[in-house]
C-alpha cells in the first residue's frame, strides 16, 4: 500500500490502478475468493493475491483493487466478532467512567490500541525513508516465497514450544503490544498479518483459538484504515463504471469467503493444531521458488 496499505500493512501487491488489463467478473469473483480465504488464514493474502493472478496469466490486479476488496474482509470480521467488539467497547467506556482500569475489557481495548501502533509506526518509517518500497525487491515473488518459508518455520517453532495454557479471558495489555509487534512483520510481503500475530500469540502461551480470536480483533483498525484510504483514492481518481462493478463484485466475494474462513478457522483451532498451515506455507514457498527457477514464473 502506497497510501496507507503499504505504509501500515503491505498486504497487497504494488501496481498501477487497474493493472495491465481490466478484470472481468469471473476474475473479480475468483480474486475475492482468494482474498477472503487468505486474509484471515495464516498463509498471507498479499502472497496469494500476487501469485494467483500472475500464475493464471491475468497480470497484477492493482493495489487499489486488492486494497478495496479488503473492505469485504473487514465487514466480515466486524460481523463475526460484533458481540466481542460491543462488549469490549462498552466495557472499556464503563471502566473509564468508573476508573476501573483493571477491567478485562479495558485491558483488551488498550491492548488493541497499543498493539496497532507498531505497524503504523514502522509503516510510516518505510513511507518516509523508502518511498519506492512498492518497487522494492522485497515485493518480488522470490522474496514472498522466502518470507512464506521463514514464517512456516517460525510457526512450527511456536506450535512446538508454545504452552497454550492461557485462555482468551487471560489476555493482558502486554499481549496486545507483543502481538502488535508481530503484526508489524506483515509489512514484509508474504509474512501474513494473521500468521505473524497467531505465531506471536502461540509464543506467548495462548491457546490456539484464543490467539486467533485476538489476532482478528487486533487487525481490525489497521485493515479498516487501509481499505478506506484506498477506496477514497479509487473514487477520487475517477474510476469508470466497469471498474466500479469489478470492485463491488470482488468486495462481496471477499466478504462471503472471509466470513466462511473466519468461522472455519475458529472452529478448527478449537480442536486441531496449526501444522497444516506450516506445511502449506512451506510447500507454497518452495513451489514459487521452483517455478521461478524453472522459468514458469518471472521473478517480478
Amino acid at each position: 500500500m502506497i497510501a496507507l496499505l503499504d505504509a501500515f500493512l503491505a498486504q497487497t501487491p504494488a501496481a498501477d490502478v487497474g493493472g495491465p488489463a481490466p478484470l472481468n467478473l469471473v476474475q473479480t469473483i475468483v480474486l475475492g475468493i482468494v482474498q477472503g480465504l487468505t486474509e484471515f488464514l495464516p498463509i498471507s493474502s498479499s502472497a496469494h493475491l500476487k501469485v494467483v493472478p500472475i500464475a493464471l496469466g491475468w497480470g497484477d490486479p492493482g493495489v487499489v483493487y486488492t486494497a478495496v476488496i479488503q473492505l469485504g474482509s473487514i465487514v466480515a470480521v466486524l460481523w463475526y466478532f460484533w458481540k466481542d467488539l460491543t462488549n469490549i467497547t462498552l466495557g472499556a467506556v464503563n471502566a473509564v467512567v468508573q476508573r476501573d482500569y483493571k477491567s478485562q475489557e479495558f485491558k483488551m481495548a488498550l491492548g488493541i490500541a497499543l498493539g496497532t501502533i507498531p505497524i503504523v509506526f514502522f509503516g510510516l518509517l518505510i513511507k518516509i525513508f523508502v518511498p519506492d518500497f512498492d518497487k522494492s525487491p522485497l515485493r518480488s515473488l522470490a522474496s514472498i516465497a522466502i518470507a512464506s518459508i521463514f514464517m512456516s518455520l517460525l510457526l512450527a517453532i511456536a506450535e512446538k514450544i508454545g504452552k497454550r495454557d492461557r485462555t482468551y479471558e487471560n489476555l493482558t495489555v502486554q499481549d496486545g503490544i507483543l502481538m502488535g509487534l508481530g503484526q508489524a512483520m506483515a509489512l514484509i510481503p508474504g509474512c501474513s498479518r494473521s500468521g505473524s500475530t497467531l505465531t506471536a500469540g502461540l509464543f506467548l502461551g495462548l491457546e490456539r483459538a484464543a490467539a486467533a480470536r485476538f489476532s482478528f480483533l487486533l487487525g481490525i483498525p489497521a485493515i479498516t484504515l487501509a481499505g478506506l484510504v484506498e477506496l477514497k483514492g479509487a473514487l477520487s481518481s475517477g474510476i469508470d463504471s466497469a471498474g466500479l462493478v469489478a470492485l463491488i463484485v470482488g468486495t462481496i466475494s471477499a466478504f462471503v469467503f472471509s466470513y466462511l474462513s473466519i468461522a472455519w478457522l475458529m472452529k478448527f483451532l478449537q480442536t486441531q493444531n496449526t501444522w497444516v498451515f506450516v506445511w502449506y506455507r512451506l510447500a507454497f514457498g518452495v513451489a514459487i521458488l521452483t517455478a521461478i527457477a524453472g522459468g514458469a514464473l518471472r521473478n517480478s
